[in-house]
């Protein structure tokens, strides 16, 4: 695996590459520049040096009703992601590949973390079509929809550039985001550690016992 030693201009670089995988794309170039810590070893998570602070975004859940994220997950180990259930790829990979790993924690445990997943893609991701995708993964995981802008100055405040959903050659919607997996701890309420888009369920397996206790993985 890759050894998580980034500076700020490194982990910009690496989110431009990641937002590539649900469409073409670059980063925000005004996205807020994190500074990682120092080597974190032979692993996929990343330390941040400076934690996110989390999202201040009130949503609509699957049930369609309303959801504050920060109140809802307050004092909870959280991870949140930015995708959206037409995703060819990278988005329902990344949502198994956290529900297995899962599935390996005590129940109590299990319990306690809270898995977000919120869409980029809010004109086809209604409320009953997030309940649908998401019951055949986690039916635990949370889903959210909402306006669109609102969605993206959430994702913009964890680094995550989302573009506004486009058709490609073929009439296909495409919708292109970052694929970073932001992990909040329950004793902060930060956003404290980065996945990518290449962390495995055996790298999640490794790491949730210690994020739902709000350790470093």
């Amino acid at each position: 695996m890759r050894k998580k030693t980034f500076a700020a201009a490194a982990l910009l670089a690496a989110a431009s590459l990641t937002l590539t995988a649900c469409g073409g794309g670059a980063a925000d170039s005004d996205a807020p520049v994190t500074v990682v810590s120092e080597d974190t070893g032979q692993q996929a998570a990343t330390v941040l040096d400076k934690p996110f602070e989390k999202p201040d975004l009130v949503l609509t859940d699957t049930k369609g009703k309303e959801y504050d994220l920060r109140e809802r997950t307050a004092g909870k180990p959280t991870l949140i992601y930015f995708g959206y259930t037409h995703c060819p790829d990278v988005c329902p990979l990344t949502m198994n590949n956290v529900a297995v790993a899962k599935k390996q924690l005590s129940q109590a445990e299990q319990d306690k973390l809270q898995i977000v997943f919120v869409t980029t893609d809010p004109e086809r991701d209604t409320p009953a079509a997030l309940g649908k995708w998401l019951k055949g993964i986690d039916p635990q995981i949370v889903g959210l929809t909402g306006e669109f802008d609102t969605i993206q100055a959430g994702a913009r405040t964890l680094g995550i550039s989302i573009d506004p959903p486009t058709k490609d050659k073929d009439g296909k919607v495409v919708s292109t985001h970052g694929t970073q997996v932001v992990a909040f701890s329950p004793k902060s309420d930060a956003g404290y550690v980065l996945y990518g888009e290449d962390a495995t369920v055996e790298d999640y397996t490794k790491d949730l016992p210690k994020l739902v206790k709000g350790e470093n993985p």
